[in-house]
């Protein structure tokens, strides 16, 4: 394989946007699919065989610099990951788009061009956005992904979706306009945002510009605070969007605050305390707000918002949390868009069912999306699948961060409980949805899209924690960190 092939299989998920809209919904539907999982095999094999080539696009003028493509580990890891969900959830969405098309009354081949164009943009200025190697290209597809979710919410959401899609857009929008500020004032300050360039020895990030880029990359995470617009864009936006924008999107908050990280970590560990308490209050604040939640979608916006503190926590603790930091990202994409799809499954055979009130016993009924839901709650709470090897790293992070030592013991035991209250609200869920007294026994027939995608992302999560992918990824993953933090 060499670079160019790969620069192409990259520019596929961008030219399905043009070419999906113009074919009937199924094969456009079909045609999306193809070019995600095209970069998937081909991202799959450069793992494998070690490749991490850089493209060279074109150069600018101080303080742009040059414009590349960097397909190191970290951005192979999150490629991969962006490719196999996009391709899935798109197969998800062709039953699920066509029957809220039905239920707004709206022409269901008119509106799926719509539709599919603007999901195909969002998913690939995605995949874009982790192999760009330069931060203002990577800050314009960041840019391009949250406009086009905006419009998904504001077209086809539910419930006061222009009002929703207007909190959404902006609450992003000053997280954007925080991260530019930060990205210009490292432009300024060092005639480039060519990541190449700024990770050479000696190159700093100034406290100004790390606080602006970290408060703009924590609203759009989000953790506490800053998340009162989450569990309203998640539990309102049409499920397909819904199982990419809390999986994918916001999780890259945190691929930047890393990027950012492997330039200059200084600020991290000068705030590392007060950042880590924070993070780990607002992870346990909020695993415990699931337990409050009525809405089945609105219950999954703050499992994400807890499972976002796992991310900052790993941002506190050194190389290998940052590896941790990589890997959550994986295990929260897996998951939370399997539960989100299983939200969805359940909506579209139910007629619009959310309440938790009036479910119980739903295996019954559609025990396939049952089952999908089990997976999805495993890659959360870390349980046989990658997500395992996610929380071994943030654990090794605390060790060797803090040591072993009476000190270090809050740390670890809060880290620990953090764990344990994912796997805890994850039970509960199952419990409360899909078991007890069913209301009905009667097995539903369900469209294959609504489950068999939910399987492939899930099996492809349990792949990735054993050799030969784990055992390729780990090694490429530590060289990069490493790398970057230990000149």
């Amino acid at each position: 394989m060499t670079g160019m092939f790969l620069l192409i299989l990259i520019l596929l998920p961008l030219l399905s946007a043009i070419i999906a809209p113009l074919l009937k919904p199924k094969a456009a539907t079909y045609l999306t699919s193809l070019f995600f999982l095209l970069p998937f095999f081909g991202i799959i094999y450069s793992v494998l065989t070690n490749y991490t080539p850089v493209i060279h696009l074109m150069t600018f003028s101080a303080p742009i610099g040059e414009i590349y493509l960097n397909f190191d580990f970290i951005a192979h890891a999150l490629g991969l990951t962006i490719c196999i969900v996009s391709a899935m959830i798109a197969m998800f969405a062709l039953p699920y788009m066509q029957h809220r098309f039905e239920e707004m009354e709206l022409d269901v081949e008119k509106e799926f061009r719509t539709y599919i164009f603007l999901y195909d943009l969002y998913a690939a200025s995605m995949l874009w956005l982790v192999y760009s190697g330069n931060l203002i290209l990577l800050y314009v597809f960041l840019e391009i992904a949250l406009i086009t979710a905006f419009l998904l919410i504001y077209f086809y959401g539910y419930g006061n979706r222009q009002w929703v899609g207007q909190l959404y857009l902006i609450w992003s929008l000053v997280a954007g306009v925080l991260t530019l500020a930060g990205i210009l004032i490292i432009g300024v300050n060092h005639d480039t945002l060519a990541l190449n360039a700024l990770m050479l020895p000696g190159v700093t990030v100034s406290t100004v510009a790390w606080a602006f880029i970290f408060i703009g990359m924590v609203i759009e995470l989000p953790v506490l605070g800053p998340h009162v617009w989450l569990p309203w864009a998640h539990a309102e936006a049409p499920t397909p969007l819904s199982a990419l924008l809390s999986p994918l999107t916001v999780g890259l908050a945190g691929y930047v605050l890393l990027r950012v990280a492997l330039i200059d970590y200084s600020f991290i560990v000068t705030y590392r305390m007060p950042i880590l308490a924070y993070a780990l209050f607002s992870s346990i604040y909020a695993g415990f707000s699931v337990f409050r939640q009525t809405d089945f979608k609105r219950l999954l916006a703050y499992s994400t918002v807890s499972q976002m503190g796992y991310v900052l926590v790993a941002l506190c603790l050194g190389p290998f949390g940052l590896i941790g930091l990589v890997i959550q990202y994986m295990s929260h994409a897996f998951g939370k868009s399997i539960l989100f799809s299983s939200a969805g499954g359940v909506i579209a055979v139910h007629h619009g069912l959310r309440d938790l009130r009036k479910m119980g016993g739903l295996h019954d009924s559609i025990p396939t999306i049952s089952n999908a839901a089990v997976m999805g709650f495993l890659n959360l709470g870390g349980m046989l699948t990658i997500g395992m090897l996610g929380e071994f790293f943030i654990l090794r992070g605390v060790v060797e961060t803090f040591g072993i030592s009476t000190k270090a013991l809050p740390v670890l035991l809060a880290v620990i409980f953090m764990f344990i209250l994912s796997v805890w609200y994850g039970f509960y869920t199952i419990k409360r949805v899909f078991y007890g007294k069913p209301k009905s026994t009667e097995r539903l027939e369900i469209s294959s899209y609504l489950y068999v995608p939910l399987y492939i992302i899930g099996i492809v999560s349990i792949l990735l924690l054993f050799p030969p992918l784990s055992s390729a990824l780990i090694p490429g993953l530590k060289a990069v960190i490493l790398g970057g933090l230990i000149p």
